[in-house]
């Protein structure tokens, strides 16, 4: 099982296939691990790693990885974990396929290294309404609980600053309206379903309305629309390998 270990950060990876690298963050919330891709509609392992390179990782204390908890924890502490990966992996430029979090993983990622990123496919991203903001309090709360049964080392003066840091934004949390204006990565956006608290479908469509270069696809999660979106998936991230 590859671990890259960076202090005292341990992240475990995989590598599949061969070609332009594509970097997986996986659905799951604060628990984003290789594992939830089997509980989508499709895997981009096995849809993808016949024709690129798919890293997929499970983030900072989810799955198999680990890391300390402080109070200066947010967003940009993934951004680090994820440009780190690349370079031990010797990776200039790679796709992005973010689900759920991973949205919000790939557009953090995006804003702070565009120059890496050559393009990006956002799986129902999460995003703020006007009514959800607890269920994100809670999703944190109960991955702190879920933690604290194997460990012991989590303080309690560090949990309000990180949950603040990660859901007291707005939008998509991880960046603001700005950051995806002015992004110029193209973007492959695979729409929340109506009545999804945690993947609004109107965050999708005002992330196709802001950035530069974005498509919609309405429909992907069920029947038929899972084979067209795949293969949409896959002729979009050909369109911009290079």
């Amino acid at each position: 099982m590859p671990i890259f270990t960076r202090g005292e950060i341990a992240l475990h990876y995989e590598v599949h296939g061969s070609g332009h690298p594509l970097l997986l963050l996986a659905p799951g919330g604060m628990r984003s691990s290789i594992a939830f891709w089997e509980r989508a509609p499709f895997h981009p392992v096995t849809e993808l790693a016949n024709q690129f390179q798919v890293i997929a990782m499970d983030q900072r204390n989810a799955g198999a990885s680990r890391a300390p908890i402080s109070a200066a924890d947010g967003w940009h502490s993934y951004t680090d974990d994820h440009l780190a990966l690349l370079d031990e992996l010797g990776v200039e430029r790679c796709h992005l396929h973010g689900g759920c979090i991973g949205g919000s993983f790939a557009l953090s990622l995006i804003a702070r290294a565009p120059e890496r990123v050559t393009s990006a496919v956002l799986q129902q991203p999460i995003g703020l309404t006007a009514t959800n903001r607890p269920v994100f309090h809670e999703l944190f709360d109960s991955w702190i609980s879920e933690l604290r049964l194997t460990r012991s080392d989590i303080p309690d003066e560090a949990l309000p600053p990180f949950r603040s840091r990660m859901y007291g934004g707005d939008f998509v949390f991880s960046v603001d309206r700005e950051a995806v204006k002015a992004c110029e990565v193209p973007l492959l956006v695979l729409r929340g379903v109506a009545h999804d608290v945690y993947h609004p479908p109107e965050i999708s469509e005002e992330i196709v309305q802001l950035a530069a270069r974005a498509e919609l696809v309405p429909e992907w999660k069920t029947g038929a629309s899972v084979a067209r979106a795949v293969t949409r998936v896959r002729d979009f991230l050909t369109e911009h390998t290079g």
